[in-house]
């Protein structure tokens, strides 16, 4: 085995990723906004949060799979 530094390409695939999932974080973005003076601890934008996370998952799996073949 190598002394090599071992590199994870998810993270630079996120990089990648993220400026084509631009919808889904405006989104997520407003609805933080909207919740933003809630004092009761009910709102929240999970379900905003998690679609943003799902469309840069799905663009980061067929490039991250490729690398590990």
């Amino acid at each position: 085995m190598s002394d090599e530094e071992v590199v994870d390409q998810k993270k630079h695939f996120e990089e990648f990723c993220k400026p084509k999932c631009v919808k889904p974080l405006v989104e997520y973005q407003a609805c933080m906004k909207r919740i933003q003076g809630d004092t009761t601890g009910e709102k929240h934008c999970t379900g905003q949060y998690l679609d943003y996370w799902l469309c840069v998952d799905k663009c980061v799996a067929p490039k991250l799979f490729m690398e590990l073949k």
